[in-house]
């Protein structure tokens, strides 16, 4: 199982880590939440622990930015602030458990097991969300952001991104396109198939330097970071 730390105390962080994965864990650490969402684009994580009072953007401002695109991963708070005012906040950004420090690290282990036992398995999960770069496809709810942004698609829009996703950087034909995302008798001597493809590329690609979606020509169209 795979947790995300975001703590800025680095005696508490590295003695909480050490402590996970001594209980079959794996840990990473972060010290701010500007890093963490970054960390987050292209890894995926079973549980996140979120320290409110860290630099850049406050735990309470990422677990919200979570929840915009990520409805499952289990989140717990963990802070110092032990006011009801405070917990009431983090639940109202759906945050699943809060924990006021200090706390025994075996109280906290308690809690992690219960939320993974009601949880969707990460391999399912797996399946629903796609990464690629900065950009994240959830495909339960058919929301697309970019750099944590929401790109407002057309079903079919959606489809033929999720398609492209799905390829993992392999490039698909204009056939195989029409015959996943279209209904087989369409007809592909019309140019729908590339009015789509720009759709998608002044959507998902015109404001930023890196360029998701690419043309192999002769071949069709595939979709990477590289």
């Amino acid at each position: 199982m795979n947790i995300l730390l975001l703590e800025d105390d680095l005696i508490l962080s590295a003695e909480l880590c050490k402590f996970l994965e001594s209980n079959n864990f794996t840990c990473d650490k972060i010290y701010d939440g500007e890093t963490f969402l970054r960390q987050i684009k292209n890894n995926t994580y079973n549980l996140y622990l979120l320290d409110i009072n860290v630099p850049k953007i406050n735990g309470l401002d990422v677990c919200q930015t979570i929840r915009s695109f990520d409805k499952n991963t289990p989140i717990i708070i963990i802070s110092a602030y032990g006011d009801l005012s405070d917990k009431k906040d983090a639940f109202t950004r759906l945050a699943d458990d809060y924990l006021v420090k200090p706390f025994q690290f075996e109280e906290l282990l308690l809690r992690m097991n219960s939320l993974l036992r009601r949880k969707t398995p990460l391999d399912n999960l797996d399946q629903d969300i796609i990464r690629i770069d900065d950009l994240i496809i959830n495909k339960t709810e058919q929301k697309v952001f970019r750099a944590g942004n929401e790109i407002a698609l057309t079903l079919k829009e959606f489809q033929l991104l999720a398609y492209l996703a799905e390829a993992q950087g392999r490039t698909v034909s204009k056939q195989q396109i029409t015959e996943n995302v279209w209904e087989h008798n369409f007809n592909t001597n019309t140019n729908t198939v590339e009015v789509y493809i720009n759709f998608l590329r002044k959507k998902i690609d015109k404001d930023f330097k890196i360029k998701l979606i690419h043309t192999r020509s002769g071949f069709g169209y595939y979709l990477s970071s590289l």
